[in-house]
């Protein structure tokens, strides 16, 4: 009787097992089905101008999250089936041994997306990618796509000892700071006013009298864009404006918007010629107001640091990187719009960027800037590109509160103790400039 039992007890057990694993599964993909339809996935806000948000507390340069274009060939694409081609090429994996020739396979492919621009750019003769309803495109997009491939133009303008300029007299031998401002050839005004006020050039105090530096300021221009209509000749007023200052850098290029990305690139390889040893470089717009001795104040500060940290570190380059962050970023899509880029251009998002008319970052950074632009297209935005480069050198930017290019409120633009802790303000007219350096003049004083 009892080992009857005990059979019909195991019998039990043996029948009822397969129910309760069952009835587990059952409750386990339950719980899994409501977890996953209850969860809200964290939100990402796309924009197209956003105020500079940035979770990067350091100044120097932090390293990316995640890559910005998509490393998958997107077809319909333009900028992304050439930037593909450029990737494939470099890409030490898919090649191999450098000093073998390019497989089949990629020459191939390399050819079918890229004609490369062999002739002179300067005379309209290179060849141009093709795309599909060119023409249906705005003119400065088709202007843009017919001319990316062109990188070197001359020199109409050059200034070769400007950074050696005057050095015996402060008994320094490098500038402390290059201010490289884009300008173009009518804006006199504009840079009359720079001069005048934050892009003096020479031995410049900080803020209360503390250590400065030698500052020097260029002006990148092009050459007046004739496709918008006839303009007056004003070449003989810059020639004029050079002789007495001495402070203009022109190439033979078309001064445009979407050619704005050519002036960081030309500027890099100026840079690279006539003054590698500038330890920091400001690149703005004539439109913006610096406070060039607070701006001092913070570059002294960030060279004590990283004269610390190399002494442990025995690192000699200098990461620096700052400006107003713009993350999350998309293309515009609107075809009326001053940004506009067409996805048949572009496709994803775009990566971290200081935008908004000023950026300060270190020579040597600059220097490695225009090293790694030789394997970045050209992208019509030029804050864009830059942080395209960053991206590629596998870095970001940081961002600074004080860089306020969406500037200051309203009700607060006319009182100067509201500029206490601002290093940038876009925008600002002449007059405005004018007016403003005055006011800031003993500002701690007057706060």
């Amino acid at each position: 009787m009892g080992k009857c039992c005990k059979c019909n007890r195991r019998l039990l057990c043996m029948c009822l097992l397969p129910c309760m694993m069952t009835g587990h599964l059952l409750i386990y993909i339950m719980v899994t089905i409501f977890v996953t339809i209850s969860y809200a996935p964290p939100k990402i806000s796309n924009h197209y101008i956003a105020p500079g948000i940035s979770s990067n507390s350091s100044t120097l340069a932090s390293h990316p999250l995640r890559p910005f274009w998509n490393l998958r060939l997107e077809d319909s694409a333009l900028w992304n089936q050439l930037q593909h081609a450029w990737d494939r090429q470099q890409n030490p994996i898919l090649q191999g041994n450098t000093t073998k020739p390019m497989r089949k396979s990629t020459a191939k492919f390399v050819s079918e997306v890229e004609v490369e621009c062999l002739s002179d750019c300067i005379s309209r003769t290179c060849s141009v990618p093709h795309m599909q309803d060119l023409n249906n495109l705005p003119e400065q997009m088709r202007s843009f796509i017919r001319s990316m491939h062109c990188r070197a133009y001359p020199l109409l303008i050059n200034q070769p000892g400007i950074c050696r300029r005057n050095s015996s007299n402060f008994d320094l031998e490098t500038p402390m700071l290059l201010m490289a401002i884009k300008s173009q050839v009518g804006n006199f005004e504009n840079r009359q006013a720079i001069r005048e006020t934050w892009g003096r050039s020479g031995l410049v105090k900080g803020e209360l009298n503390k250590r400065g530096g030698l500052v020097h300021t260029v002006f990148l221009l092009g050459r007046q864009d004739s496709s918008t209509g006839p303009h007056p000749d004003l070449n003989n007023l810059l020639d004029l404006e050079n002789q007495k200052y001495g402070d203009i850098l022109q190439w033979d290029f078309r001064d445009t918007f979407f050619n704005l990305t050519l002036k960081d690139l030309l500027f890099w390889h100026w840079l690279q010629q006539y003054c590698p040893t500038a330890m920091f470089v400001f690149k703005g717009d004539d439109d913006v107001f610096v406070r060039t001795d607070a701006l001092l104040d913070y570059l002294n500060k960030q060279l004590e640091e990283h004269n610390l940290w190399r002494a442990q570190t025995n690192e000699t380059g200098m990461n620096l990187f700052v400006g107003d962050v713009i993350t999350n970023a998309m293309p515009n899509r609107e075809p009326s719009a001053k940004y506009y880029i067409p996805e048949r251009f572009y496709k994803g998002v775009y990566p971290s960027y200081a935008g908004g008319g000023g950026v300060v970052y270190s020579g040597s950074l600059a220097l490695r800037l225009r090293e790694v632009s030789e394997w970045v297209r050209l992208f019509p935005i030029d804050d864009v590109y830059l942080g395209m480069c960053l991206h590629r050198l596998g870095l970001s930017p940081s961002h600074h509160p004080g860089f306020l290019t969406f500037d200051l409120p309203e009700s607060d633009r006319g009182n100067p103790c509201a500029y206490r802790s601002v290093l940038l303000v876009h925008r600002r007219s002449p007059k405005e400039m004018l007016t403003l350096w005055k006011q800031l003049q003993n500002l701690y004083k007057q706060c």
